[in-house]
């Protein structure tokens, strides 16, 4: 079971009445323990209990306890010789109202009530086999979220089938994402009122859900729709409290699939979670596998830790912008110039999925800025680190919405934190409709128009942030000039793995003759045409093999007639919770134009 389906199970336990016999067992079978398994446990052949409970060897010591006597319950499942001799990892105590839970491994704990468990699932994941960064475990909303909309999602699908077609994808991911906004943006005042979007489409549709789809879609024409013209659009009174938005994340069509009444219900359980929670470069990761359906299987398990995409971004560029900020300690004259320096560094993720890479550094950026703006006595200073500076190429067109999504909640989060709710919500609305995340193959794309290192580049603006020519750049950077930093983690493919598309990639990189190199070659020999050309420095995760055997000969030297090596990692073995990047070893290559030391230096990874 992945991670989703552990959540969607202890869920349902967590909802159904309490039952002291059957708890245990439900409790383990939600996290993948097997039929036969729980026989053997309940028949007490594998079961070692001596508290009348349930253990399993090497996992987990449970005891349901009498009526407020969880914590005295709790203490003697510490104490119990049969949980030390089981080597259990965790114990738990329940009595239906009160739960819980030590990990004896780490010391840490779990006390909530009962129908509170399942926002702490993810404390439990090992016992699943998911071992995975604490980072992760701890983004229960996350996971708990996406859960929630993939159910809504397959629902949907069902009842529209249409949807479901090439020719229909992109509505339907577009109207998704338009959901996650509303949900978002309903609880963090962003909408005038807690819960606005939730409690309207509970009150103005129907129970049976036949008039759903079209209350939704007049909320959609309502946002955008300006206020002064509302009137002459005939947007119905019960949905003018909702704000224009623009930034083309509701223009176009707001046609809005037909929703059966279970997902009606999904969809109002979605908005009774507290969206205040999202982590977007976590949630835009695990959110884009809803849409793909080769991808479902490993739901909630897909994505780029936060401590391995700072593995890329701290030695590429964070490092030395930390450096900077400690050498100019009080002085105005060198905040001053810090912050001009970073108004001006673009980020150019050529691979950038749901947005994480671009999402942590620009969040990590602002964080030295408010540092900078606090030094200076200017705390409540707009940012003048733009958005779109952070720029992004991705194949796919569902998680190209989610990364302009995943920023744009970034963006307001950090202003939240930094200068207050007033002046975030003064200014987050209404969206700008520039598009600066381009949709399409990286490999056939020219990088240099859509991250140009000076002037302006192209000139066309969209008026429609989601649904315009994605396969170009469409805005002006706000500062000229300035570093740019390439960094992502491509896809890896062996030479056996590549499609008849992923080899032609390749050959229009120039690596024709080069087909035994992994595919993540080709986006490296990319960009070193643009590091050849430009201020720029690249990292991109890679498979080790590119350091190893005949793949050598084939790559280092297009690599060393264009650049120079800042950095680099011994290999080192991806450690994602996804299942399938298990055995994957990685390295980290720095790359740039000039040599700035005086020999390369390796960073070791433990």
């Amino acid at each position: 079971m992945n991670a989703v389906e552990i959540e969607a199970a202890i869920s349902d336990l967590a909802l159904q009445p309490f039952d002291p016999a059957e708890f245990p067992y439900a409790f383990l079978e939600a996290f993948g323990n097997k039929a036969t398994t729980i026989k053997r446990l309940r028949s007490g052949a594998s079961n070692k209990s001596d508290l009348g409970g349930v253990l399993q060897t090497n996992n987990i010591h449970i005891a349901v306890a009498d009526a407020e006597d969880v914590t005295q319950t709790l203490a003697a499942l510490k104490a119990s010789p049969a949980t030390t001799r089981a080597k259990a990892r965790y114990i738990l105590a329940t009595d239906g109202a009160d739960f819980e839970a030590e990990d004896l491994e780490t010391g840490e704990t779990v006390a909530c009530t009962y129908e509170a468990c399942p926002d702490h699932f993810g404390f439990f994941l090992p016992l699943a086999g998911i071992t995975t960064v604490k980072q992760v475990r701890d983004s229960s909303f996350d996971i708990r979220a996406t859960s929630r909309l993939n159910r809504l999602y397959v629902e949907l699908l069902k009842e529209n089938p249409d949807w479901g077609t090439e020719e229909q994808r992109h509505e339907m991911n577009h109207f998704m994402a338009r959901l996650i906004f509303c949900f978002f943006a309903e609880d963090t005042d962003i909408f005038a009122g807690s819960g606005l979007f939730t409690d309207t489409v509970a009150q103005m549709s129907a129970r049976d859900s036949a008039n759903t789809h079209e209350v939704i879609s007049e909320i959609f024409r309502a946002m955008n729709t300006k206020q002064a013209e509302r009137a002459a659009a005939n947007i119905p009174r019960w949905a003018d409290d909702f704000p224009y938005v623009n930034g083309g994340l509701f223009s176009g069509s707001v046609e809005v699939p037909r929703f059966s009444k279970i997902a009606r219900s999904y969809l109002l359980h979605i908005g009774s979670l507290d969206w205040t929670q999202i982590n977007p470069d976590i949630f835009g990761s695990m959110i884009q596998a809803v849409a793909d359906d080769e991808e479902r299987g490993a739901l909630g398990m897909h994505y780029t830790s936060v401590p391995n995409i700072l593995k890329v971004l701290n030695p590429l560029f964070l490092d030395d912008l930390h450096e900077r900020l400690e050498d100019a300690s009080d002085n105005p004259r060198k905040l001053l110039n810090l912050r001009n320096r970073m108004a001006r560094i673009r980020v150019f993720d050529p691979a950038c999925g749901s947005g994480n890479f671009l999402v942590i550094a620009y969040k990590k950026m602002r964080a030295i800025e408010a540092e900078i703006n606090q030094r200076r006595g200017e705390p409540n200073r707009p940012t003048e680190i733009p958005l779109t500076n952070f720029r992004g190429i991705e194949l796919r067109d569902f998680s190209a919405e989610i990364a302009r999504l995943a920023l744009i909640i970034a963006e307001y989060q950090c202003d939240l934190h930094y200068r207050g709710k007033k002046l975030a919500l003064a200014e987050f609305l209404p969206l700008d409709s520039q598009n600066w995340i381009t949709c399409g193959n990286a490999l056939r794309l020219d990088w240099l128009s859509i991250c140009p290192p000076t002037g302006t580049g192209v000139k066309l603006h969209a008026d429609d942030l989601f649904d315009s020519p994605l396969d170009q750049a469409q805005i002006d950077f706000e500062n000229e000039g300035g570093e740019t930093y390439i960094c992502g983690n491509p896809p890896y493919l062996g030479s056996k793995k590549k499609s008849k598309q992923q080899s032609d990639d390749m050959a229009i990189v120039g690596l024709s003759k080069a087909q035994l190199l992994d595919y993540v070659a080709a986006f490296i020999v990319k960009g070193l045409d643009v590091v050849s050309r430009t201020e720029c420095s690249m990292a991109l995760v890679s498979t080790s093999s590119i350091c190893q055997g005949e793949q050598v000969s084939l790559l280092w030297p297009k690599i060393f007639s264009k650049a120079s090596i800042d950095f680099a990692y011994q290999p080192f073995r991806w450690a994602n919770s996804a299942a399938r990047n298990a055995g994957v070893y990685c390295t980290i290559i720095g790359l740039s134009k000039e040599e700035k030391n005086q020999s390369a230096f390796i960073l070791r990874v433990a």
